[in-house]
């Protein structure tokens, strides 16, 4: 088990390396694959709870370094107003929010249903991107909300959801290969 949830955290790492080679979709509202989110979301439902708290924070400070360092690098001649953002470290938070939300369907995947599971990834980048909005408005103090936010939000969602079965699958290939069985209950019954 131990092999499994080391390798986990590798391909979360791996996934920072992808994402930032990730296009956004200018016909979609410029929405884009959260591949990070994705494979947080996915390992989520597969592992204990210490370990995607472990890997929620792992994942929230990186993304976090990820998108709220570039502010700092600018130059202040050319941006003279500060851009009200959000807080390092808010990211661990929500990862952790929408990880337990994942650890909740753990029974049915463990009885071999990931099809749920597949499904709740899209509704779990829904609500991260909805929360994150909301906190942005909060602290910009100001709560705008168009169509356009909501179709990048939707787009997003969706885009990322219909790449969970690959995450999945890849999931199921690694422990198989470290031979941990991500579906227990699921084994019990076809034995009897």
């Amino acid at each position: 088990m131990f092999r499994y949830n080391l390798s986990t955290v590798f391909l979360l790492l791996a996934a920072f390396l992808v994402q930032q080679f990730m296009p956004a979709f200018t016909g979609l509202s410029n929405a884009r694959i959260l591949l990070v989110h994705l494979v947080f979301l996915c390992t989520a439902v597969t592992v204990a709870t210490p370990t995607m708290l472990a890997m929620a924070f792992i994942g929230g400070l990186f993304w976090d370094a990820h998108c709220s360092l570039a502010p700092i690098t600018m130059d202040p001649e050319v941006y003279t107003q500060p851009v009200e953002s959000l807080p390092f470290g808010y990211s661990i938070v929500l990862f952790a929010a929408i990880g337990f939300l994942m650890q909740g369907l753990n029974p049915l995947f463990r009885q071999g249903k990931w099809q749920f599971s597949a499904l709740l990834t899209g509704v779990a980048i829904f609500l991260y991107l909805g929360a994150e909005f909301v906190l942005i408005s909060f602290v910009r103090g100001d709560f705008v909300i168009s169509r356009s936010i909501i179709r990048l939000m939707s787009y997003t969602s969706l885009l990322t959801m219909l790449f969970s079965p690959l995450v999945f699958w890849i999931l199921y290939r690694i422990a198989r290969l470290f031979d941990h069985s991500l579906y227990p209950e699921a084994n019990r019954g076809r034995r009897r």
